[in-house]
């Protein structure tokens, strides 16, 4: 057991000091330099992911599935954190215009209501979609999604 905390100690302290470095530097939408073997994501792959749990947010939503909508909106707000802290050249207020509407989201799902929610995740997606036009990549375009990629996931919440 001592040799198991011992490895896991060593890992530690090679780790911890690459998460310590200065992130001021890092260009915009280019990949921040590799620290050691730890992997950062370039913006494509945040906003990849952002992009599933848009989709799993809305089928949460749908599904009245609200823990799991809650848990997809802290993904979302974590996944735009990280944009921004890799990412320093971002504009803050592009990363910023993403709050209002995750707020509404926040609230509509704490409040269970079917309707906010939806008014809610529309707000949403035209938020992306103004960010990414403001970003120069207004050919991404999001939509409220009409199908499921996830067919191993279920969005019916559990009986408690």
């Amino acid at each position: 057991m001592k040799h198991i905390w011992m490895i896991a100690l060593s890992i530690a302290a090679a780790v911890l000091p690459a998460f310590a470095q200065d992130q001021d530097t890092v260009p915009y939408a280019m990949r921040p330099p590799a620290l050691g073997d730890t992997y950062l994501p370039n913006l494509g792959d945040i906003m990849g992911a952002t992009q599933l749990r848009h989709f799993k947010l809305w089928y949460a939503g749908e599904a009245r599935n609200w823990e799991l909508a809650s848990y997809e909106v802290g993904q979302i707000e974590d996944g735009f954190f990280n944009a921004a802290r890799l990412y320093r050249n971002i504009p803050v207020e592009k990363i910023n215009m993403i709050d209002e509407p995750l707020m509404a989201l926040d609230s509509a799902i704490k409040a269970r209501d079917e309707a906010r929610f939806a008014s809610a995740f529309a707000d949403l997606t035209a938020t992306c979609n103004a960010c990414h036009r403001a970003a120069n990549v207004g050919f991404i375009t999001m939509q409220i999604p009409i199908s499921s990629p996830f067919s191993n996931q279920s969005f019916t919440p559990k009986a408690k």
